[in-house]
């Protein structure tokens, strides 16, 4: 039709407004379908030219780079989401397109190789359980004597630009099976844990001081906690740490979400029910490593432990 058109000598805006598209396209498809050699448009021709386009434009697929192949699929084994691995290529290979790849890209890999019969979906992580809906709750249970409320936490420990500001919490595992103390600093999401063979409070402070042995001493200066009787002792930690304790008030776990962020990640490996007094400090050990080295989209795609002790790198860790 655009053939016919043009050979009445109309205009291209004239041709746009008959064939009901905008003048740019009927630009575009004349200039990329009228031959070197041809002074006119011809349908034939720009058919041919088009067919020739699409064969040419299938890009090879990265699935065949080898190097890049093993190497993610070795760290979504590692339990990194697409989008963490598809950033962290990005900062690590920023001169190397072919080492690079999107996290929709990476997502097709999956669920081709699951077609197959393979496993590789099962590294994905799982989708949560429908969110409850929240009900305003009054709490049952006394406040620990002498608290600080997190109304009166310096302002500087919202904005997150400093190391040394950490949230804590006690992730459960099957009642009366032990715990782990969990502290996160919210700058870097650095974590910290430490077993607890109960939840009383005296085993908490002493295991919080163990696990806090080699944070220096200018990175501990405050800490945010909830209402649990297992900070009763907070007053001793405070002292052997240097440390100020805040609490969040009750029922509003938003305002530890770095914490309960971290906690998340966490149950992946502890899911709800584990018997901690079976696990050994070693397995609680390689989790926090993994965590730690665990790429952050918040954090522009570096770990924790990078941002933490200001690790200047690019190097993938694994």
């Amino acid at each position: 039709m655009v053939y016919h058109l043009k050979l009445f000598g109309l205009s291209i805006r004239e041709i746009a407004r008959r064939l009901g598209r905008s003048a740019s396209t009927i630009s575009r498809e004349l200039r990329r379908n009228t031959g070197p050699f041809q002074c006119v448009y011809w349908h034939e021709s720009a058919q041919e030219f088009a067919k020739r386009r699409r064969a040419q434009a299938h890009r090879p697929s990265k699935k065949r780079n080898r190097a890049l192949y093993t190497q993610v699929t070795k760290i979504l084994k590692e339990g990194w989401s697409p989008e963490l691995i598809s950033g962290r290529l990005r900062r690590t290979y920023p001169q190397t397109p072919s080492m690079q790849l999107s996290h929709e890209t990476l997502y097709r890999w999956v669920y081709a190789d699951a077609a197959e019969g393979g496993q590789l979906y099962q590294c994905l992580v799982r989708q949560h359980k429908k969110r409850r809906r929240q009900r305003k709750r009054l709490s049952c249970r006394g406040l620990i004597p002498n608290r600080v409320g997190i109304e009166q936490r310096p302002a500087i420990v919202d904005a997150r630009h400093r190391i040394g500001d950490w949230e804590s919490d006690t992730l459960e595992g099957a009642k009366g099976k032990g715990a782990l103390a969990t502290h996160v600093e919210r700058k870097s999401r650095y974590l910290v844990a430490a077993k607890l063979k109960d939840k009383r409070a005296e085993t908490y402070s002493q295991r919080t001081q163990f696990a806090f042995r080699k944070i220096p001493g200018k990175c501990r200066k405050t800490m945010t906690v909830d209402n649990g009787k297992e900070f009763a002792q907070f007053k001793t930690i405070e002292q052997q740490l240097g440390i100020m304790i805040y609490f969040a008030d009750p029922y509003a776990a938003w305002q530890r979400g770095t914490n309960e962020n971290t906690n998340g990640l966490i149950r992946r490996y502890f899911p709800k029910g584990t018997d901690f007094t079976q696990t050994t400090y070693q397995a609680v050990a390689r989790v926090v490593q993994k965590l730690n080295n665990r790429p952050r989209k918040c954090l522009g795609y570096r770990t924790p432990h990078e941002v933490f002790f200001n690790i200047r790198t690019v190097a993938l860790q694994t």
